[in-house]
């Protein structure tokens, strides 16, 4: 997302980044769209909408304010929020293990966010709820898949979703005067060449494998990938001379705690 927005706007990433992830489905999303139940397509497209569309706008407009470690801890609140809209929309029930496990997860996330050295210049509170409301739109696509789309094969729901979404991508995309840029720009290019990365490997590749993870091991502990994103979000920290000392490493320990904690058997 940073490397795109070099030349391009938010708007413009994101939809290059619906549309790479649709055009690069399509072949299994023609085939998908005559398997999957006529019932099921609204709940497809919905999955799409709210597990990737919005969220795209709305991480890339953020990523204008805030930096990508923020960005990466914010998105912890994922679990949360599938357990919440999970027992107010869905019935579903969580172990108390899981409960107790994500809000430990989520504690070293926030406490990572607190011991980067410059946090505190990185407070803009329209950009934070920006993220916040991502994250309460992927914990009712997780909900939701879980709940309408289980028995759906992962790579039709992704392919079908995503090729469905690009349509309106593209209409924002025309709308932002992308096909009137200069492309013998360097830099153009570069940054879409980077949306594209995105697209296909963040987006396309990465929901295929989340729908099977939904599918496997259900909406909560799929949903605690999100507590991956600080250690990839630290490595990419020192590949671009950002420092790490011990505070990051206990706050990383105390993630995989919860981690621990929350796949532990227990108690509904």
């Amino acid at each position: 997302m940073k490397e795109g927005l070099v030349a391009l706007t938010a708007f413009q990433v994101a939809s290059l980044r619906i549309i790479s992830s649709g055009l690069v489905l399509f072949p299994v999303a023609y085939r998908s769209f005559k398997q999957i139940p006529g019932n099921k397509i609204f709940y497809t497209f919905m999955s799409g909408v709210l597990g990737s569309l919005l969220p795209a706008y709305l991480f890339c407009v953020a990523e204008q304010g805030i930096d990508s470690a923020l960005a990466g801890v914010l998105n912890s609140l994922t679990p949360i929020f599938v357990i919440i809209i999970g027992a107010l929309f869905f019935q579903s029930k969580t172990s108390t293990n899981k409960v107790i496990g994500i809000l430990v997860a989520f504690a070293g996330s926030f406490l990572l966010f607190l011991s980067q050295p410059n946090f505190s210049e990185h407070n803009n509170a329209f950009y934070v709820l920006l993220i916040v409301i991502a994250t309460i739109m992927y914990g009712i696509n997780v909900n939701m898949v879980s709940r309408h789309l289980k028995n759906i094969p992962s790579l039709q729901i992704a392919s079908l979703a995503l090729s469905l979404n690009a349509i309106p991508a593209l209409v924002v995309l025309y709308f932002t005067g992308y096909f009137k840029l200069d492309f013998s720009d360097h830099a153009i290019l570069f940054s879409t060449g980077f949306s594209f990365v995105l697209g296909i490997f963040g987006t396309a590749i990465a929901s295929i494998i989340f729908y099977m993870l939904i599918k496997r091991a259900g909406a909560v502990f799929s949903s605690m990938v999100t507590y991956g994103i600080p250690f990839v979000a630290i490595m990419w920290g020192i590949i671009y001379g950002e420092k790490i000392g011990w505070k990051q490493v206990i706050c990383l320990l105390i993630i995989l705690t919860g981690v621990y904690v929350a796949n532990r058997k227990g108690n509904r």
